[in-house]
């Protein structure tokens, strides 16, 4: 009867403990999901910042963007840009084309993102995309 009772109570254990990282990872995986919808948001928010908004030129452009009771996410939208010649849009006129550079990262800090100073604690999640865009 103590050898079943313990055989028992070691196979609760591994099931309890089974659970538990099961949950973690579940938590884990629904964060990272939120992190990248969080930085698709800010690329989509820096487009449109590059395109209608005040970041025309988009040189060194920077913004933070606070999504923490939606999402519980801060996203960082980066922005740079460089303008080309390409072709000529009539003979002797050079055609200009502007390339955008966007970087999004989103996390779950509560202070700046990234934060390096979280990265090795459980829970952070950090995402990152980025896009070009011509003009």
């Amino acid at each position: 009867v103590i050898v079943v009772l313990v055989l028992l109570a070691g196979i609760a254990a591994a099931i309890v403990r089974l659970n538990s990282a099961a949950q973690t990872t579940a938590t884990q995986e629904l964060l990272a999901t939120r992190a990248a919808q969080a930085a698709r948001a800010g690329l989509q928010w820096g487009l449109y910042q590059a395109f209608k908004g005040p970041w025309t030129t988009c040189s060194g452009a920077s913004s933070t963007l606070d999504l923490g009771s939606e999402s519980g996410m801060r996203v960082t939208v980066g922005c740079s840009s460089t303008q080309y010649n390409e072709g000529e849009s009539m003979p002797g006129t050079a055609r200009t084309v502007r390339v955008y550079t966007l970087d999004a990262v989103a996390c779950n800090s509560a202070t700046i993102c990234p934060d390096d100073s979280l990265v090795t604690r459980p829970g952070y999640v950090e995402r990152r995309w980025q896009i070009h865009a011509t003009d």
